[in-house]
């Protein structure tokens, strides 16, 4: 039975009615926030601070006083993941499982089954309006402007000088009664900060309007060969026919959710989106849906190394503000031509001129994996960049790194970063290191 059979009163009860929530943004001016690196301890040769995104254990500087953030956010599945053995850590404001058993298992289960993560701490706004398309137009590198009903596009959102506020994916969905809207998925370390951003610019675009949902809905991703499959037990509407990167709102045993066919793990796979206090009903069902095929738990520890081996940038490593999206390779993401939006102007001198630095995928010699910060040098021991990211690879079992180089030297044929003092050989790497096998 598909939503339309409970109505419009129930779709809007799960989407809200845009517009009508106050949002409380911070000033921008009165706050900083100071990262302090530290370990968590986690297993596998796996430090918290390669997980990207900005610690939220913090120092608040408020009127130039310093004071501790201690109060974090709980997604609507942490009692759940508290109950199952999940280990919690501090992550982007949220108390988040890093793993329940091991970081390698939950990898390994990803690859060759499915592996279901919590990721309801990434930001959701909702768009809604006449213009919402053209106001996302005028604000990500991508064109959405011709985003059909159903799509899904991966795009940046950049400041005037090129740099990288954050990347995020946008959705263009339709209710069982024709009701349209946009739906942007921000990485969680930034949803203030495009909140903050985003709301000048809409004084522009008197018709649209903005919602954060993030607090009464829940994110799941599974992920995984066995996923699609399994997954079609459980929906109206049979998960198998999306094709990549299309979403749809259907339900799952009379209750609205939002399927795209999307991910952030190198897998084939899901990422649902569902009223918060359906998140645990919906997150057991799955489990059960796949409790024959291998389906587990996992944590944001696999989930690092699985985006790491599939070659996917990381907010706060790969991304940042002093970081343009042609240097990091994500030139697909930007629509140049026949367009104006904001970076563009500075987007097209670095297209003209070439950027100065590229992301490169490097394979480390023997096993000492490159972390966070090595410097990257040529063949003559000369600094030409830097480590954004790196570990043991579960999957391939030698260590993997991403890295920026100054161009010149981007097609070197031999390496050396400098891991603790010591100078490892490194061989350049083909981006992603892992391809899913094609059924």
């Amino acid at each position: 039975m598909g939503l339309a059979a409970f109505g419009e009163a129930t779709a809007r009860s799960f989407f809200g009615n845009a517009g009508h929530e106050e949002l409380t943004i911070p000033d921008s001016r009165l706050f900083k926030t100071i990262r302090r690196s530290r370990r968590s301890g986690l297993s596998d040769s796996t430090t918290f601070d390669r997980l990207g995104e900005a610690d939220p254990a913090i120092l608040v500087l408020k009127d130039g006083k310093e004071s501790m953030m201690t109060e974090l956010a709980k997604t609507p599945l942490d009692a759940w993941h508290r109950a199952n053995g999940g280990k919690m850590v501090p992550f982007a404001g949220y108390e988040m499982p890093v793993q329940y058993e091991s970081i390698v298992s939950e990898h390994q289960a990803c690859r060759n089954a499915a592996a279901l993560f919590d990721v309801s701490h990434m930001g959701r706004l909702r768009f809604d309006g006449d213009g919402s398309e053209h106001f996302l137009d005028h604000v990500l590198t991508r064109k959405v402007a011709d985003l059909r009903v159903g799509g899904v596009r991966y795009g940046l959102i950049c400041n005037e000088d090129g740099g990288i506020l954050d990347d995020v994916l946008v959705s263009h969905v339709e209710t069982p009664s024709q009701r349209r809207f946009h739906l942007m998925v921000v990485n969680a370390s930034n949803r203030e900060k495009i909140l903050q951003w985003l709301t000048p610019i809409l004084d522009d675009f008197p018709t649209v309007t903005m919602s954060d949902r993030t607090e009464l809905t829940a994110m799941i991703a599974v992920q995984g060969p066995a996923a699609m499959e399994a997954c079609k037990r459980l929906f109206s509407f049979d998960p198998t026919r999306l094709k990549y990167y299309r979403a749809i709102i259907t339900d799952q045993f009379a209750k609205p959710v939002i399927v795209s066919r999307t991910g952030y793990t190198g897998e084939d796979g899901l990422e649902l989106i569902v009223r918060a206090e359906e998140a645990n009903r919906i997150w057991e069902n799955l489990l059960l849906a796949g409790r024959n095929d291998g389906f587990i738990a996992a944590g944001l520890g696999a989930r690092d190394t699985l985006r790491l081996e599939a070659g996917m940038p990381l907010y706060g490593h790969e991304l940042n503000e002093s970081i343009d999206p042609l240097s990091a390779g994500l030139g697909f993401a930007c629509t140049l031509k026949d367009r104006s939006f904001l970076g563009s102007e500075a987007l097209l001198k670095i297209a003209e001129s070439g950027p100065s630095t590229v992301r490169v995928g490097l394979r480390p010699q023997g096993k000492r994996p490159a972390r966070e910060g090595c410097p990257v040098l040529d063949s003559e021991g000369q600094k030409i960049g830097e480590v954004t990211s790196g570990g043991p690879s579960p999957t391939l079992g030698y260590p993997i790194a991403m890295a920026y180089v100054d161009k010149a030297n981007a097609d070197d044929s031999e390496f050396k970063i400098d891991i603790r003092g010591k100078m490892v050989d490194a061989k350049p790497a083909n981006l992603p290191f892992y391809k899913r096998p094609r059924s």
